[in-house]
């Protein structure tokens, strides 16, 4: 690109250039080119947004939840009128190819729409004449100045699923993007503010480790989001939590898919490839393991082999829209191959390898194809670590028991689903399966905003989780009035 995009802190309703020289390159994925470079701020930047997000908070908070309301159905118009340009910036700095972006926005959108019900959703409750001529009733008050952390992986959709629902509960916000996929939140927040929304009631600054402690440690941030890997998401926790904050923090995954002999052969498979390579494997809903008995494997496994075989892998921004576009850094690329290694020497089948799977009009952007690995035992690395690739294991087990079982011993708890015609076994699956979102059928089973994202175990840290219901509890809290007349 002739000209690098600009990548600025969004302060009191101002753009402004960080307070730092150091700095992380942004690149293009499917070009390896850098588009731009994200500041690594240190305690100052934070400390003016927050301080902007407090001193807004006075007015905001007493403003009316319908007009608050309003203006989130202008961003929801916003939104949608530029949903292609978001999408293409999705893809620009993530990778994903445009079907993909456009539908990660879509999601984010759909939060959106339940930030604009918030009249509805935000009364209290009341109860008369409880005794002694006493009424009761409850009141929801939001909580502050509050904080979002977001990974890489979906630049538009998590955003999204945090700050409408923050702000219409009356709130002011604080976020803080990847330092990998900026760009994408630098535009939501311009569109914000092309809403109407007031000066200092959505801030963002950027920056890495140090950015994040400080808004952990900032006695004037009351509530932080967040959504990365479980190593990232239990520091959050634990270190927001000890500074007196409230705390919703979703990390990583290890999803299983079972499959049953009688699950109908095509759309099982053409569920199990969306989900397993879509968004190049790079989400914590992708489903990693797929665990069966040895008839039932060696039913689906030519198939899911072949269907992966032949998906396309190349640049995503341009002309092209491949099925799999690149992951997001060479870095993260040497990891999936060194994992690619240790599922290989560790003993596992390595039935299609990703490495050396053909790329549509090659670039030097990170791509790395579709692998699938065989006869994978839970003891190997490949099948406790996520990887977050494009790495499909493949897990045999004695019987549907014997799945049940390893499906629970994983630590983490966020998604499995299971694919049968059998009613019965499904139910099983649904009352056994020790994680938060089950599948049925269904290959991917992420909830849309009116539910909550509801990771178990080492998949989630807190204990109100985003979206739905849980997200509005989150961003607020509730008073009890006892009213008596003489």
């Amino acid at each position: 690109m002739k000209e690098l995009l600009e990548c600025k802190h969004f302060i009191n309703g101002q753009w402004i250039n960080a307070q730092t020289t150091e700095q992380q390159a942004i690149t293009n994925p499917s070009t390896g080119e850098t588009i731009s470079w994200s500041p690594l701020n240190g305690n100052k930047d934070v400390d003016d947004a927050v301080s902007s997000a407090a001193k807004a908070f006075e007015e905001w908070r007493d403003t009316p939840v319908t007009k608050r309301a309003q203006i989130m159905y202008r961003y929801k118009q916003l939104l949608e009128k530029n949903i292609d340009e978001l999408s293409r910036l999705v893809t620009l700095e993530h990778g994903k190819n445009v079907i993909e972006a456009r539908g990660s926005v879509g999601r984010g959108i759909e939060v959106v729409d339940l930030a604009c019900s918030l009249p509805a959703v935000f009364k209290g409750e009341t109860l008369h004449n409880v005794g002694g001529g006493v009424d009761y009733e409850t009141r929801r008050f939001p909580l502050g100045v509050c904080a979002g952390i977001t990974p890489f992986n979906f630049p538009a959709m998590i955003p999204l699923w945090m700050f409408p629902i923050a702000i219409t509960c009356g709130n002011t916000f604080v976020l803080k993007p990847s330092p990998q996929t900026p760009l994408t939140s630098i535009r939501l927040v311009e569109l914000l503010d092309e809403a109407g929304l007031p000066k200092g009631v959505i801030n963002v600054v950027h920056g890495g480790k140090e950015a994040v402690d400080a808004l952990l440690e900032h006695p004037q941030v009351q509530a932080v989001s967040f959504v990365g890997s479980t190593p990232i998401a239990k520091y959050i926790y634990q270190t927001g939590t000890n500074a007196g904050k409230r705390v919703q923090s979703a990390g990583g995954a290890k999803n299983y898919a079972l499959l049953t002999q009688d699950a109908p052969v095509k759309e099982t498979v053409d569920a199990l490839i969306a989900s397993a390579f879509g968004s190049a494997g790079e989400r914590c809903m992708a489903m990693s393991i797929v665990i069966g008995t040895d008839d039932v494997i060696d039913k689906f496994l030519p198939h899911i082999r072949n269907a992966a075989a032949e998906l396309t892998v190349g640049p995503t921004f341009g002309d092209e829209t491949p099925d799999m576009g690149p992951v997001i850094s060479q870095e993260h690329l040497e990891r999936i191959q060194n994992y690619i290694t240790s599922g290989i020497e560790q003993g596992a089948k390595l039935i299609l390898d990703g490495r050396k799977h053909d790329i549509i009009n090659p670039s030097n952007g990170f791509f790395i194809g579709p692998s699938i690995f065989d006869h994978v035992k839970p003891n190997m690395r490949i099948a406790q670590e996520e990887i977050f690739g494009p790495v499909l294991c493949v897990m045999r087990v004695a019987d549907f028991d014997a799945a049940m079982e390893q499906i629970n011993t994983s630590p983490y708890g966020n998604a499995a689903v299971i694919f049968t015609n059998n009613g019965a076994c499904a139910r099983e699956f649904r009352n056994r399966a020790q994680c938060g979102m089950i599948g049925v059928n269904v290959g991917v089973p992420a909830p849309m905003g009116l539910f909550p994202f509801s990771g178990w175990n080492d998949s989630f840290f807190g204990d109100l989780h985003v979206q739905g219901r849980e997200g509005i509890d989150f961003y607020t809290k509730k008073k009890v009035v006892l009213n008596r007349w003489f």
